[in-house]
């Protein structure tokens, strides 16, 4: 089957190329130069922010499916430059959309558990989206382009991504293991609870439900571990064997330009019952993540 992967460059994305390279014809579409390690697929420079490059990508590829990982994801740059945001969040979803549609292909959108306020939960896929901030906003509006354009569509929502591949973008989780390794301390928030999410792991869950279910709507695709961001810095940081200092801060103390949901994260019931690709609990995450942190030594991008 013909693939194609947006956001091929980012943490989800990445990974998802990595995991259908050789066994499907993949178009990995990112912007800018390709930052992936050799593999067998194509790549596109294209730009989600542009109105029509990705659109007439995937039109030419003639995918049967189409993975939407791109996004513009800062937060506070997000705030800063809603047009932009807007233009890729919202106009990027509806560029791919408008294609899938065109092709009757199928469609997994990837959002984010910041489309709910974090007044209550984790959340559920039942529960009502109230998105705070231009980022939450955008996010909220690209699954609804996705699902209203395309039939055969379902949104994926994730939660804090991380990964340890080679080349892959830092994270907060990366932020830790490296500050700590230079003997700076780590702030990190007390009062923000969220379902930390391995890269490699939204990948096989969301390319499962791409390629091999026919589930339409919301599917929460994140770890299955509801924490407060200072207990998962202690956690990589033993796993690391790392005892630098770790000083838990408050939101309001942080002066931040664009809101955080402070009880957020997913519940993942539902995909644990649907998907052969289980969400995983923190410390097994943890351990993937020491695991694929220790083989970038000697590895470089192509």
């Amino acid at each position: 089957m013909r693939v194609a992967i947006t956001g091929a460059n980012g943490l989800v994305g990445a990974e998802a190329v990595a995991l259908l390279s050789g066994k499907h014809e993949i178009l990995a579409i990112g912007r800018g130069p390709c930052r992936l390690p050799r593999g067998l697929y194509a790549w596109d420079d294209s730009d989600l922010g542009d109105g029509g490059s990705v659109e007439a990508a995937l039109l030419a590829f003639e995918p049967g499916a189409v993975l939407h990982c791109g996004a513009m994801t800062d937060l506070d740059a997000c705030e800063r430059d809603p047009v932009a945001a807007w233009r890729v969040n919202v106009g990027g979803t509806e560029q791919v959309a408008r294609a899938c549609r065109k092709l009757e292909a199928r469609l997994v959108a990837l959002s984010t558990d910041y489309v709910f306020d974090g007044e209550s939960g984790p959340y559920a896929e039942d529960d009502v989206p109230d998105p705070r901030g231009v980022y939450a906003r955008t996010k909220r509006m690209g699954e609804e382009a996705a699902l209203l354009l395309v039939p055969d569509c379902a949104v994926a929502r994730v939660a804090v991504v991380f990964s340890g591949r080679p080349g892959a973008k830092p994270t907060f989780a990366t932020q830790v293991v490296e500050k700590l390794q230079r003997g700076e301390p780590v702030k990190a928030f007390s009062d923000q609870h969220v379902t930390p999410t391995l890269a490699r792991n939204a990948a096989e869950m969301t390319l499962e439900l791409l390629l091999d279910h026919d589930h339409r709507g919301v599917l929460h695709t994140s770890g299955s571990t509801v924490v407060d961001r200072v207990t998962f810095s202690r956690k990589v940081a033993a796993r690391f064997g790392l005892a630098g200092e770790i000083v838990p801060v408050r939101t309001a103390e942080a002066n931040l330009l664009a809101p955080r949901p402070l009880r957020a994260g997913l519940k993942v019931e539902r995909a644990a019952a649907l998907l052969r690709a289980k969400p995983m609990d923190l410390d097994a995450q943890i351990e993937a993540f020491h695991k694929e942190w220790m083989g970038r030594k000697g590895s470089a991008p192509a």
